[in-house]
């Protein structure tokens, strides 16, 4: 929590001295399809959600501009596994077991433009985010219910976002972006096992 703090203060110190040059203010928002990556995940199949915040674009030159961003992200993923049970004595069946990690982030992007020609800019830049709930919906066999996982993830998400973007003659932006998480958010191998949990995050 105090790196975040920190990083979002050093955005703010960023913005307030750039008031030479232009400074775009706005909204944001968009469709995620989100997904959970790593080792042994392979019953994950992603989720489908959304994005919404604000950012601010500062122009340092005619090609290069400076976009911090404060997003709610809701991310996570499908899942579904089917266990066999029986033995060879009996008739032997599939036990699926089903549902969805909802997990809600809030995020900051602090992303570097490149405007390759007018309109047009490639995007990169890293990525914190503070891990805001958790949430494992399932169903087994029938049997539904939610259960709170927050304790057993880690807080703080580090990642790296690659973009593009195009910015409409009125001064809308469109632009399409891949989060690729860089941190492991399994924090409790002894109730999630030893799998990798990182975010990956596809954004339009």
């Amino acid at each position: 929590m105090k790196k975040f703090s920190l990083i979002l203060l050093m955005s703010l110190l960023t913005l307030s001295y750039s008031k030479a040059q232009e400074v775009n203010f706005g909204a944001k928002a968009g469709v995620n399809f989100a997904d959970i990556k790593g080792k042994d995940v392979s019953s994950f199949d992603g989720r489908t959600c959304f994005h919404a915040g604000i950012m601010v674009e500062i122009m340092l030159s005619e090609k290069f501009a400076f976009q911090p961003e404060l997003l709610y992200s809701c991310q996570g993923s499908d899942y579904s596994e089917t266990y066999d049970i029986g033995t060879d004595t009996f008739v032997k069946a599939g036990l699926t077991y089903s549902g969805t990690v909802e997990a809600d982030f809030l995020n900051m992007p602090l992303m570097a433009k490149y405007f390759i020609t007018e309109g047009f800019s490639l995007e990169v830049g890293p990525q914190i985010g503070l891990l805001l709930s958790a949430k494992d919906a399932y169903d087994l066999a029938g049997d539904s219910g939610e259960e709170d996982i927050k304790e057993y993830l880690k807080g703080i998400d580090f990642g790296v976002n690659f973009g593009l973007g195009y910015k409409l003659e009125n001064g809308l932006n469109v632009a399409v972006r891949y989060n690729l998480g860089l941190t492991d958010l399994n924090d409790d191998p002894d109730y999630l096992g030893d799998s990798d949990y990182k975010n990956g995050v596809f954004q339009i």
